[in-house]
């Protein structure tokens, strides 16, 4: 390795790392509705386990 590569990847990660570090990416939509269903799911079965918890 030469010490002038290793100084531009320290140089570019100096840069780059507020992008890397700084801001949590927001998670994508996709994530979003499969917590929308696994909720609905949740409250069906809750609804279902009360029924029988009755009978």
């Amino acid at each position: 390795m030469h010490p002038n590569q290793i100084s531009q990847w320290k140089q570019e990660f100096l840069e780059k790392s507020k992008d890397v570090f700084g801001k949590k990416s927001p998670k994508p939509k996709e994530e979003q509705v499969d917590l929308d269903k696994l909720y609905a799911k949740i409250g069906k079965l809750e609804v279902e386990r009360d029924y029988l918890k009755k009978t």
